[in-house]
């Protein structure tokens, strides 16, 4: 659903595509030689064999779907064969590829860009996250702020002065871009989660507050805000030392990252497309890739979060590379929505706007072709987010595929089935007050942050866990829990943050097609409705911890990269993305990532006498560390029968898994420290290992999966 620029698309189409520029071997050809037309910086060195790889993009859609949603239907990827085939065909394509929790936008896109899970970056949460004051009461943020943005509710109250990303000793999260600066390159942000200027409070922060840029950003008419995103929102450059790009004389400020490991002190950056685009378009305004200039409503500049289509997106960097800046992120917004409604597959809106779609990314490998990028010097990394769950009834007129023939839906039967939560809890007797992290996977807050065995707490899971309703689309009474999380069973699933003052009570992951609300449903005036399904609401649902969400894809193309089609046969999610460019591009950055290398899709590293024994453990270090992994998939439906059970006078059943979980819960912990360690250290330190540790590690952890299997089968 599209959002306006203070809360963000809830699904940000997130695509992650990394190039390292100096060609895509695209079918016009090998081009060797950069052109005169792209700038150079002799200066960035990546790490790579000399003259491979030259240069990094990474490009964020906002749900891009590899499978399809209707199998009549061919899926996005399908219908954007520029990108497509050129994946398919050169590269990897990971079609078993997976989020962290919660499947959200927010945490999607930091945790490929850290490398780190919600509990390591401080987002599990997203892309609205609660925290308790010392009163009990609680503060709806945003989880999309600038790195160093302090966490802050809506109601300006402060988290104790912690930031919005932090880790696990409360410090600020290593930046993504500081790899690259270190090496000698620019990096810039194109409307990349929290690495530009995400709100108008951010300008009076960077730029002073008693600058002209504060006084603009002052404005807070309709007018002064659009104005102010198309000047200082969502473009950022991020200067190596030895570049003049951000001098002071070219608008340039301090890019402050007082907690960065190693230190950070001396670098500069460029913040707003004001000062940004001057620099690389300096003959005359900024036009995307049709030919229009870039304008957010009648001002020249950034167009705003929902405004970074692909042929706006793809521009920014195509004119970044051109212009001196090597490494580069971008977002592109979601195809599959029109202003504030959901649209269902083969769509004609949604058709059409994949054809653009397509059009922008074959107009764009054109550009790059002709400055030089082609697949032999060229690192292609492509990461989905959430695999949102489309909330609607089938078309009408099947059969349909959307291309020879649109599909035509019930407007009134599109959008998901909005539950009151407050009022079904009411009609329980269930008087605790509470706040919520409404989605499909409902985060519980009870005023007073009471503990896990308060008799308030346990009254309050049974009565959530026993929550029916007649869904007015099947016309069925429905349960409408799937599975619960405890505080217990949130650490195992690493949404358990640094900050002790974002721990939810509890989180419910809801059946697929309902959402949880307080207060009011979105298409109902009386506060006292209990169920509806809301026409065009929330029509394409993600946050929830079913496969069908929480299951999508990523591909890599370029030096490096095993041409090996589709890939079905290798476990990986988001956590994988850094350390496997890093890997690949020979550079080491100073801390432990919560993913692994992806070794089996590059041809690096395969010499290693005994590389069954290292496949062995990369395999079972997701099974047991990731969210979605076998571990915690067991554990949950251990903790869910547990939070079932019980009543007041009787809560043994519950206190006992509680206990095992946070047993198996420290035990994992343990474990899949030292495997990470140990995979660090062959990804980027001696490239060895204690053959004997590793056989030693694989089967402690193959026997605490053993166990949380027996658990989570109630044997």
């Amino acid at each position: 659903m599209v959002r306006p620029l203070y809360a963000r698309a809830a699904a940000r189409l997130i695509f992650t595509l990394t190039l390292v520029i100096g060609g895509l071997g695209l079918s016009t050809g090998s081009i060797g030689a950069q052109p005169p037309s792209v700038a150079s910086d002799s200066t960035c060195d990546l790490g790579a064999a000399p003259g491979q790889i030259k240069h990094v993009i990474e490009i964020q859609f906002d749900n891009v779907h590899f499978r399809r949603d209707d199998p009549n239907v061919p899926s996005d990827l399908e219908q954007m064969p520029n990108l497509y085939s050129f994946l398919k065909g050169n590269g990897a394509i990971l079609g078993n590829h997976h989020t962290p929790l919660l499947s959200h936008t927010g945490d999607d896109i930091i945790t490929t860009l850290t490398g780190l899970y919600g509990d390591d970056h401080g987002q599990p949460v997203a892309n609205t996250f609660i925290f308790y004051t010392p009163d009990g009461n609680t503060h709806q943020a945003l989880t999309f702020a600038y790195w160093t943005d302090l966490a802050q509710g809506f109601d300006g109250v402060l988290d104790a002065g912690r930031f919005n990303l932090l880790d696990q000793q409360q410090k600020g999260v290593p930046a993504p871009w500081v790899a690259f600066t270190r090496a000698g390159c620019n990096v810039a942000g194109i409307g990349t989660a929290n690495i530009e200027l995400e709100r108008v409070a951010n300008v009076a922060t960077v730029y002073g507050a008693n600058s002209p840029e504060a006084q603009e950003a002052a404005d807070l008419s309709d007018a002064g805000q659009t104005r102010t995103t198309a000047d200082f929102i969502g473009i950022a450059v991020h200067c190596a030392q030895s570049s003049s790009m951000c001098a002071t004389s070219n608008h340039g400020q301090p890019d402050l990252l007082p907690d960065e490991p190693g230190g950070y002190q001396g670098f500069m950056g460029l913040f707003g497309h004001k000062y940004v685009a001057p620099q690389k378009s300096p003959n005359g305004p900024l036009t995307d890739l049709d030919g229009n200039v870039i304008k957010s409503g009648p001002y020249v500049g950034f167009p705003g979060f929902n405004g970074t289509l692909a042929t706006v997106s793809l521009s920014y960097v195509a004119t970044m590379q051109e212009h001196n800046v090597p490494v580069t992120y971008a977002y592109i917004s979601a195809a599959h929505e029109q202003a504030d409604t959901g649209l269902g597959p083969g769509d004609p809106i949604y058709q059409q706007n994949l054809r653009s779609y397509d059009a922008a990314f074959g107009k764009f490998f054109s550009r790059l072709a002709k400055d030089g990028i082609n697949r032999d010097n060229t690192l292609f990394v492509v990461a989905s987010d959430e695999n949102d769950f489309f909330a609607g009834t089938p078309p009408l007129n099947r059969p349909c595929d959307g291309v020879t023939k649109t599909c035509a839906y019930d407007a009134n039967q599109l959008g998901s089935v909005e539950v009151g939560l407050d009022v079904a809890l009411a009609q329980k007797g269930i008087k605790t007050p509470f706040d919520i992290h409404s989605d499909s996977a409902v985060g519980f807050y009870l005023t007073g942050n009471p503990g896990q065995m308060a008799t308030s707490t346990r009254q309050f899971e049974r009565a959530v866990s026993q929550i029916e309703v007649n869904n007015p689309l099947t016309k069925r009474n429905e349960k409408i829990t799937s599975l619960l999380a405890d505080r217990a069973q949130m650490r195992i699933l690493h949404m358990v943050t640094g900050d002790p003052n974002r721990q939810a009570t509890f989180f419910d992951f809801l059946n697929l097609g309902f959402q949880g609300l307080i207060g009011g449903l979105d298409c109902s005036n009386d506060p006292n409705t209990l169920v509806m399904q809301c026409p065009g609401v929330e029509t394409w649902l993600h946050g929830d911890i079913q496969p069908v969400i929480s299951t999508t894809w990523a591909a890599m193309v370029g030096p490096g990269v095993e041409p090996r089609g589709i890939v079905d046969n290798v476990w990986s999610d988001h956590t994988d993305i850094r350390p496997t460019v890093l890997a690949a591009l020979g550079l080491r950055y100073r801390y432990a990532h919560d993913g692994r290398v992806l070794t089996e899709i590059l041809s690096i590293g395969h010499d290693r006498d005994d590389d069954k024994t290292l496949a062995e453990l990369q395999q079972v270090f997701k099974k047991i560390n990731a969210p979605v992994g076998r571990l915690a998939l067991s554990t949950i439906h251990a903790t869910t029968r547990a939070v079932e059970s019980g009543s007041t006078g009787d809560d043994n059943q519950y206190a006992r898994v509680n206990r095992q979980i946070q047993s198996l819960g420290d035990e994992r912990n343990e474990i899949a420290s030292q495997i990470r360690n140990v995979l660090e250290e062959v990804a980027f330190g001696s490239h060895d290992f204690d053959r004997g540790q590793a056989r030693q590690l694989i089967e402690r952890a193959n026997d605490l999966l053993e166990r949380a299997d027996e658990l989570g089968s109630g044997e």
